[in-house]
């Protein structure tokens, strides 16, 4: 019996959570043939990239092996893809050697998931955007302390000692949150005082996340000042160089480290791709992932602009999407494949969750119009299983 084949493309969340679904449930089942699945992704592993900021902080190990992840049923391919064919129903590549391939699909998945924002080269610092990026952050704030426990000079010890993350989204208060107990844990163990320790969040915005009320707003900033950080909102830090920042309004500050945390962007290889996109780079879908002009083509997570044809809601882009919506989309391509009407999106639960430094955490959620909060050690454990649930941990 002939099988058929899927293609996935990326090992983020929503790439994992897919091929996840698929092993529990094949849409070639709905026509009766068995199901080939191809995993592509640049990497051999699977980057937890929403704990980034835990790499900058320590040396944890936050990647995952595609082949520990997947050990049987699926066909791992260390590649990038490079165009669609889609007539053909042919997917081009080229491998982790350089060589270029193609590979025929029934069904493709484009789950490129984003990149991270990251500032022009003259703007200095360093953007929290993958392990490399994590290396070098750590490695400078560690060499910081390391200098200013040799010096006698105040000011320096100062500068040395004051980390500025310019960003206050999620991914800014998680690392500021971190790196205010690691930086002051190695402080101390040098023998300076921790209590010198400076991490600054630099928030564009007038107040912490702006999504739920002020009063939760207040809260969030409340429990990371209570970890000693300075919380400055209505300032955009322009750039950083020789460890002077210079502000949106002229003023200049003094940082021995800035940290970049600017938030995400769609991939930009998705042009190169041949899919339709957005005015800001997203892929364009139907209410059921599938992908415009391109038959058997469909697209969730970050790298797609997924509406709620109910509400007209716009998805978020935070590993939980994946979630929900990978185990819909292969409803949707079973429907597809039987012709039979196919199930549309539904938006997640209104739900975030930030990390406030090891086994703390803040959960916050809106229900029947209130605001409901989660803090403390239980928030940690509910932030931490959101974490696993969208990279398979058990």
């Amino acid at each position: 019996m002939e099988t058929m084949t899927c293609v996935v493309v990326g090992g983020g969340y929503a790439g994992i959570n897919t091929v996840k679904a698929l092993l529990k449930a094949s849409p070639a089942e709905a026509v009766g043939r068995p199901l080939r699945i191809v995993l592509m992704d640049k990497n051999a592993y699977h980057l937890r990239k929403v704990l980034l900021f835990r790499a900058a902080a320590g040396e944890e190990d936050i990647t995952i092996p595609l082949s520990e992840m997947f050990p049987k049923g699926v066909e791992l391919l260390q590649a990038e893809a490079t165009g669609i064919e889609s007539v053909e129903k042919r997917l081009r590549y080229k491998d982790a050697r350089g060589a270029e391939g193609e590979i025929e699909y029934d069904w493709l998945v484009l789950a490129t998931g984003s990149v991270v924002r990251r500032p022009k080269p003259e703007q200095g610092g360093i953007a929290l955007s993958g392990l490399n990026d994590a290396k070098r952050i750590r490695e400078a704030w560690q060499s910081n302390l390391l200098q200013a426990a040799a010096s006698n000079d105040r000011a320096e010890q100062e500068k040395r000692m004051t980390i500025a993350v310019a960003g206050a989204g999620i991914s800014g208060i998680e690392t500021a949150a971190e790196l205010a107990y690691y930086v002051r844990a190695d402080a101390e163990r040098l023998g300076l005082d921790a209590g010198k320790v400076r991490i600054v969040l630099y928030n564009s915005e007038k107040r912490l996340f702006p999504t739920a009320s002020v009063k939760v707003g207040r809260k969030l900033e409340n429990a990371l000042t209570a970890k000693g950080i300075t919380v400055r909102h209505s300032v955009k830090v322009l750039r950083e160089e020789a460890g002077r920042l210079t502000l949106a309004d002229g003023r200049s500050e003094h940082a021995g480290l800035c940290i970049w945390t600017l938030g995400l962007l769609p991939n930009p290889r998705l042009r190169e791709l041949g899919v339709p996109v957005t005015s800001d780079g997203h892929i364009g879908v139907d209410g059921s992932y599938r992908v415009s002009g391109l038959p058997g083509v469909y697209a969730i997570g970050d790298n797609a602009r997924i509406v709620d044809p109910a509400t007209g809601r716009i998805d978020g882009k935070t590993c939980k999407e994946a979630i929900g919506q990978a185990p819909r989309l292969i409803k949707v391509m079973a429907a597809d494949a039987a012709g039979r009407p196919a199930p549309v999106h539904k938006s997640y639960l209104d739900l975030f969750c930030f990390g406030l430094g090891p086994e703390q955490g803040l959960v916050w959620t809106r229900q029947w119009g209130l605001d409901i909060v989660v803090t403390g050690k239980l928030g940690w454990k509910i932030r931490k299983m959101t974490w696993d649930m969208a990279s398979l941990i058990k």
